[in-house]
């Protein structure tokens, strides 16, 4: 059994920001936890523009606070986010997500990050995986 709080991993290797400051992401669980999937909660900056493409990971994203918009880039579709909302990437989508206020969201990634990814220029993750 893993029990962990997002108050024990604030300012360790699991608590990442981005380079230009617009999100905040705590790694609850990493693909070292070996389960199969990570699970983060991401902090997204009022009036920030973030450009996302996980062509390696499926991601699920449940917003428990804020609003904004999400665009999937690929069909110019632009979906309201609210608390409650969820949206899935489950075809790799290129997306767009545009807080008015600050977001807080809960994220699954399968397969799951290791915490030593980073954003390419594309907003792609690369696919790490842990050892067997």
């Amino acid at each position: 059994m893993i029990v962990r709080t997002t108050a024990e991993i604030t300012d360790t290797e699991r608590d990442i920001t981005s380079e230009d400051g617009n999100w905040r992401s705590k790694r609850i669980v990493l693909g070292g936890d070996k389960v199969g999937f990570s699970f983060h909660e991401t902090t997204i900056k009022a009036g920030s523009v973030n450009n996302f493409h996980y062509a390696n990971h499926i991601e699920a994203v449940w917003l428990t606070k804020g609003e904004g918009t999400l665009t999937d880039l690929d069909n110019d579709t632009v979906y309201e986010l609210g608390p409650g909302s969820m949206y899935l990437l489950n075809g790799h989508e290129r997306h767009r997500v545009e807080p008015r206020t600050e977001m807080v969201m809960l994220c699954v990634f399968n397969p799951p990050v290791t915490g030593r990814e980073v954003h390419d220029e594309n907003g792609v993750y690369p696919l790490i995986e842990e050892p067997a």
